[in-house]
């Protein structure tokens, strides 16, 4: 009797072993199918259809000016310390990081934050704390941006320390190494200013290239294509960019191409005039232009617009009366995820999930990538 619980017993343990293995080996990735969801979007987490993502990016954390220590609001504390569980409850292989800073951030709080090794020390060591507290897989960076060459350096001595703690950490706790990723701008150099481009390559596992906002109503008095792939006669475009980044040292497969869920409207000067770099007079709709996926939708519905996908720059726009949106559709889209599969990129990401539709985007860029 005693040898059959025996049998029994190791019968369960060797069955509970391979299951587990069986589970890893299903969740081995080698892509990067990623997308942010952001706080102020009141999207909830819970609605995330996190089937379509292989990581997630949790946004934004704070840095304090004063400490240099990472935060989470307290609005925001209950969303995003359940953020891992919930869209695990979904895909359990999933891989959540904690986005942190983001475009309406203070970068002279960064700045200050990397000029001292105590100041980098207690940013480090915080963010390590909250991301293990908070059940995340990884960290993710968001300096927009270092506006000076020695603010450049002081980040590239950021990340050698953080990838350093974050081994350090994983060999003590004997737990998985934090994941490092950080979006950057879309070009290796930020106009007359160079990335640390052995510190990217060495410290982060990878780096999301923020290829959109190249044309907006509040920088811009010409429609233009937000986020154009290509725009022959100018290096305002996302291949420019990746071209730059490839060729400044960073590899192919550490790189993921970003793309937006929204657009811009703009006011045209004359609505005869309607294609791109038509002359304007301002943001149209809201107050900056910005539009979500969703809403674009839903005004091309309710206004007849007139829908054009460019194939040459790769972009999608509307337009009825003297309203003009750029924005991506399916198509560009889906033409971006097989330019990043043929340029052997890691993957994509896209700001932000809340702004899709039905997830018609993230669909679409998931099924084109493949499997």
């Amino acid at each position: 009797m005693a040898a059959a619980k025996l049998r029994s017993f190791l019968f369960l343990i060797t069955f509970h072993f391979m299951l587990l293995l069986q589970v890893q080996f299903s969740c081995a990735q080698n892509n990067v199918r990623a997308g942010y969801w952001a706080a102020g979007s009141e999207f909830p987490v819970s609605s995330i259809n996190s089937t379509l993502f292989t990581h997630l990016f949790c946004a934004f954390a704070d840095l304090n000016s004063q400490t240099y220590q990472v935060t989470v609001s307290s609005a925001n504390q209950a969303q995003f310390s359940n953020f891992t569980k919930t869209v695990q409850q979904k895909n359990p292989c999933v891989r959540t990081l904690l986005s942190i800073g983001g475009g309406i951030s203070d970068p002279s709080a960064f700045a200050s934050m990397a000029s001292q090794p105590s100041s980098r020390k207690s940013f480090i060591d915080s963010s390590i704390r909250i991301a293990r507290s908070y059940g995340f897989h990884g960290l993710d960076l968001d300096w927009e941006y270092p506006s000076t060459q020695t603010q450049m350096t002081n980040l590239g001595l950021l990340l050698n320390e953080w990838r350093a703690a974050v081994i350090n950490e994983s060999t003590v706790t004997n737990n998985s190494r934090l994941l490092l990723t950080a979006a950057v701008f879309r070009n290796s150099d930020y106009y007359t200013l160079n990335y640390p481009i052995q510190a990217v390559k060495n410290g982060l596992d990878w780096i999301n290239v923020m290829a959109y906002d190249f044309y907006g109503p509040g920088w811009s008095n010409v429609t233009g294509p937000p986020a154009a792939l290509y725009n022959p006669g100018t290096q305002v475009s996302g291949d420019y960019g990746i071209t730059t980044w490839i060729q400044s040292g960073i590899p192919a497969n550490k790189i993921v191409f970003g793309f937006p869920f929204y657009g811009y409207a703009w006011r045209l000067v004359n609505a005869n005039n309607n294609g791109f770099f038509a002359p304007t007079s301002g943001a149209a709709l809201t107050p900056d232009g910005s539009l979500g996926y969703g809403q674009i939708l839903s005004y091309i519905s309710s206004n007849n617009a007139t829908k054009v996908y460019n194939s040459t720059v790769v972009s999608n726009y509307c337009y009825s009366g003297t309203t003009w949106i750029g924005y991506d559709d399916v198509q560009s889209i889906t033409a971006k995820v097989y330019y990043a599969k043929g340029k052997a990129l890691l993957g994509y990401f896209a700001w932000h999930v809340g702004a899709d539709s039905g997830w018609t985007l993230s669909q679409a860029a998931y099924k084109t990538w493949g499997s």
